[in-house]
């Protein structure tokens, strides 16, 4: 396997489920050493383990200033540097919460995680990483699309392709890139249980893609190492679709 990653050092928020999960195995496995944040200490310990001696678990919330400190100054610490940083971590509703129906609270939740902890993510970042670095966003097809129910959710994904042109432009004299990853409907386990629950849901999804089915964590994965490597080297602010054509068709 081509080591592109070989001695680099990766950060992943929310690295361990789902897509961040999967995109630190992806890196591990092109010799990348990975630090990984989760907000539950089992499923934390749970992923370092499965990830092996090249990953690091930090404990922590990006919506907790404090926590993103504490995986900052560990990898500091260890390295001194910061190579690609994979803002993953977010959060969404499994039901439909209309318009009517928002609360401030609602709004603090999903903003405060898809957007705030985002943003100090990558700001806190910053005098780690160097020219030649990367950063990439979890973004989603959610931030082109009006799904009902979900406009809070699809707020906060539009806000990250926003952040992800102004930050080109902000970060262009230091040779820092970034860009976005956008995952439509993922098989994750998040994803599984509200399939699950919902008969006939799957088979909805599958009609309305265009390829006819979910698309898989290693999938989103593969596109974030594209973006992060030197095969991307002249992409900048760009938003990578990984949604088996939702969107463009």
């Amino acid at each position: 396997m081509n080591k592109r990653f070989e001695g680099k050092i990766v950060a992943i928020t929310g690295g361990s489920e789902g897509i961040g999960l999967a995109t630190a195995k992806a890196f591990i496995a092109e010799g990348a050493r990975v630090y990984i944040t989760g907000r539950r200490q089992d499923r934390l310990d749970a992923a370092v383990a499965e990830l092996g001696e090249a990953a690091v678990g930090i404990q922590g919330d990006v919506a907790n200033l404090g926590d993103l400190d504490r995986l900052y100054d560990r990898i500091r610490q260890d390295h001194g540097k910061l190579d690609v940083l994979f803002a993953n971590a977010g959060t969404a509703d499994s039901d439909s919460l209309p318009l009517d129906d928002i609360t401030e609270q609602d709004f603090e939740r999903i903003f405060g995680v898809n957007v705030r902890g985002l943003l100090f993510s990558v700001q806190k970042a910053l005098p780690l990483l160097g020219a030649g670095s990367a950063v990439v966003l979890n973004g989603s097809v959610a931030g082109s699309k009006g799904f009902p129910g979900q406009s809070l959710y699809n707020a906060t994904k539009a806000a990250v392709r926003s952040f992800a042109r102004s930050w080109t432009a902000d970060l262009k004299e230091r040779g820092i890139r970034v860009n976005v990853v956008a995952p439509g409907g993922t098989e994750t386990q998040l994803m599984r249980g509200y399939l699950d629950t919902r008969p006939g849901a799957e088979e909805m999804f599958n009609q309305l893609i265009p390829l006819g089915r979910m698309g898989r964590t290693e999938e989103v994965a593969d596109a974030v190492l594209f973006l992060a490597s030197s095969q991307g080297s002249y992409i900048a602010g760009a938003e990578l679709v990984v949604d088996g054509g939702l969107v463009a068709v």
